[in-house]
């Protein structure tokens, strides 16, 4: 895989084919220990539109009384969140430029029309380590701007095995799926799209 320079970079088709069904079935295994569940917004309570499962050390959830924040256990079953696949760690090492490891893969399931609003990645405490994203499935159109939320923004269609790198200046963008584009891939049997957030939450020793 080549390198991309600058703050935001973007490695089309990073995953080849066999690659991308490999990493599939490890987020398979993920969710069936960690099974996806609706987060609810803080203080509204509202439902979003996508479904989430987290694996590593720690994962991020949100709901109505608490907010946004990360935890150790799942909200439902109250079981340590899974591992995060050995495939996605040699992915961090390859494209983060970051030398401490990912504490958080968050996976985010988009069917119909399920979307994310624009948004900062703020909850951790280490904003020198990047966000890094990988897709599988149905072609997503990601948005991003900058680090106001009425900077101009800059559209990206993210396609099955694409990587998206957030970091340096751009670290804490605003950012967001605008909509998932329906048989696009025919890599996901019931189709849609995932999308595997991997974030370093703690600041190192």
């Amino acid at each position: 895989m080549r390198r991309s320079k600058g703050p935001l970079r973007h490695f089309p088709r990073a995953l080849n084919r066999p690659a991308q069904m490999a990493l599939l079935g490890a987020i398979r295994k993920v969710i069936a220990e960690a099974p996806l569940y609706t987060p609810t917004m803080p203080r509204s309570g509202k439902p979003m539109s996508v479904r989430m499962t987290n694996a590593g050390p720690l994962g991020w959830v949100t709901d109505k009384e608490r907010g946004y924040r990360y935890q150790a256990m799942h909200p439902e079953t109250g079981k340590p969140w899974p591992p995060i696949p050995p495939m996605l760690l040699d992915l961090w090492t390859e494209c983060a430029g970051y030398p401490q490891p990912p504490e958080a893969c968050l996976i985010n399931y988009y069917a119909g029309a399920a979307k994310m609003g624009l948004h900062q990645d703020r909850d951790e405490q280490d904003f020198d380590a990047p966000v890094l994203s990988v897709s599988l499935g149905d072609t997503g159109i990601f948005r991003v701007g900058g680090t106001a939320r009425k900077s101009p923004t800059q559209s990206y269609e993210l396609r099955s095995g694409d990587v998206f790198v957030l970091g340096g200046t751009d670290r804490l963008a605003y950012h967001g799926i605008d909509r998932v584009l329906p048989g696009t891939s025919d890599l996901l049997e019931e189709g849609g799209r995932f999308n595997l957030t991997l974030r370093r939450v703690t600041k190192p020793d």
